[in-house]
């Protein structure tokens, strides 16, 4: 029953991590480099959606959408990152790593370094055949899962989201039919930071937010999007549910402590067995 229980509770957290690690992947697959400061976006929506919870006193789904449309992933990647991008995927990812720091400081400054909650219902776990649930952990699988299920419907149905696939399978291609690179590039950077931001108020609100909850987190976004296969929307799905799964299992033969562990081990099997990912890397 042990077991049973682990692998429901990495199911959950799984699909939560699939939401910031698809918005890391979906800017992989188009911008060509991996963006490391999507944890500090992490930190400031899970932030943004607390004040407009808490200090505001707005519901939950009001916060969420907070969290998910604050601007500053837009801005960052137009002023602080843009500039990079022609000096290669190297050195702009590394300069994410520098605006990730910086952002974080930022947060700290503003609020402090103590946790904090969302101003939510206390209520009981349920008990279904001797399985144990938070019903905030439901509410944040229904929201991740919502969130995943607009976007893929966006990318599928939309002419926009069309003309982004486009550009992500064949930039040169698409530049040919006339599709605007900028405009793609700030509508991936903008739909990006916003899942990131949703995903670091998803996790605050089964946990509590500090100005590291995406630095703690972005090891296993960046597993979970390498063993799905970097640059696959769906991949990152799946790759979030193993990665999160198998932080749930280890607690079976490790300490807690070592859960962060597993997203090392999932990349290194990954390079040596599949360096494509599980679903390979195919774009969107």
């Amino acid at each position: 029953m042990e077991v049973l229980q682990l692998i429901l509770n990495g199911l959950m957290s799984g699909t939560i991590l699939a939401v910031p690690a698809i918005g890391l992947t979906a800017i992989f697959a188009v911008l060509r480099f991996t963006n490391f400061a999507l944890a500090s976006h992490m930190t400031i929506g899970a932030f943004a959606g607390f004040v407009a919870n808490v200090t505001l006193g707005w519901p939950v789904v009001p916060a969420l959408v907070a969290a998910f449309i604050v601007a500053v992933g837009l801005v960052t990647d137009e002023y602080v990152l843009k500039p990079f991008r022609a000096a290669g995927f190297i050195t702009t990812a590394i300069g994410s790593i520098a605006l990730t720091i910086a952002l974080e400081n930022c947060v700290r400054f503003v609020f402090g370094n103590e946790l904090r909650g969302y101003d939510l219902p206390i209520r009981r776990d349920w008990v279904m055949g001797g399985l144990r649930v938070g019903p905030q952990q439901v509410e944040n699988l229904v929201f991740a899962v919502i969130a995943m299920a607009l976007l893929f419907a966006f990318l599928s149905f939309t002419r926009t989201g069309k003309a982004m696939r486009a550009f992500a399978d064949n930039p040169m291609l698409a530049s040919i039919k006339g599709i605007n690179s900028d405009m793609v590039a700030r509508l991936v950077s903008f739909v990006a930071m916003g899942l990131a931001g949703l995903g670091g108020m998803l996790i605050g609100l089964d946990t509590t937010i500090d100005p590291l909850v995406g630095f703690k987190t972005i090891l296993s976004i960046f597993a979970a999007a390498v063993v799905g296969g970097l640059g696959s929307l769906p991949g990152a799905v799946v790759g979030a549910l193993v990665v999160g799964v198998g932080e749930e299992l280890s607690l079976l033969f490790l300490s807690p402590a070592y859960r962060s562990a597993i997203g090392f081990v999932a990349i290194l099997l990954v390079l040596t067995l599949r360096p494509r990912g599980i679903l390979g890397a195919q774009a969107y």
